[in-house]
């Protein structure tokens, strides 16, 4: 996007987002798309029902989460930027509003009510499918250590380096 965070200030590096500067080449998300639990629309990734890309609308244009299934066949949401924390899924705090310099509001959610909709059937998956949720922004499941399925994605090295930060406010 030309102008795109060119701002020296900004938090971002521009050059990131500059397509002149790309060494990814991106395509399109090929279905089919089909049903998947709660979802209208996902794509079953390695045609064996073990990964499925998800769209899920709401925070941005094009967002998406995915569903994996693991060991002893638990599934996992991977819930990207639908939520951005367990609080806010759970109803404990709404999403995150501010005024633009105009005074008009804003919210981080690109379309509020789609997000909605997609938290409600990502919580589909873990009250009638049992699945596993882990947000992109919310470190809260393994602060709490309480979910063997979501720890095991840790590894013993990193849940040792969660346990050592934890205290110290550095996870969480």
């Amino acid at each position: 996007m030309p102008g795109h965070l060119q701002d020296p200030s900004s938090q971002w590096d521009g050059r990131y987002f500059d397509p002149h500067q790309s060494t990814e080449r991106w395509a399109e998300l090929q279905g089919p798309w089909v049903p998947f639990g709660p979802f209208d629309q996902a794509i079953d990734y390695f045609q064996d029902g073990s990964f499925w890309i998800i769209r899920a609308p709401g925070h941005m244009p094009g967002n998406l989460c995915a569903a994996a299934r693991v060991h002893g066949g638990h599934w996992i949401v991977l819930g990207s930027d639908c939520c951005h924390s367990r609080e806010i899924y759970k109803g404990i705090h709404d999403f995150g509003y501010f005024a633009l310099p105009d005074g008009r509001a804003a919210c981080l959610h690109a379309d509020v009510q789609a997000a909605r909709d997609t938290i409600e059937r990502i919580t589909i998956m873990e009250t009638v499918h049992g699945a596993h949720i882990a947000f992109a922004h919310d470190a809260s499941w393994m602060v709490a250590a309480e979910d063997p399925v979501l720890m095991s994605l840790l590894g013993e090295r990193l849940q040792a380096a969660a346990r050592e930060r934890i205290p110290f406010g550095e996870v969480a």
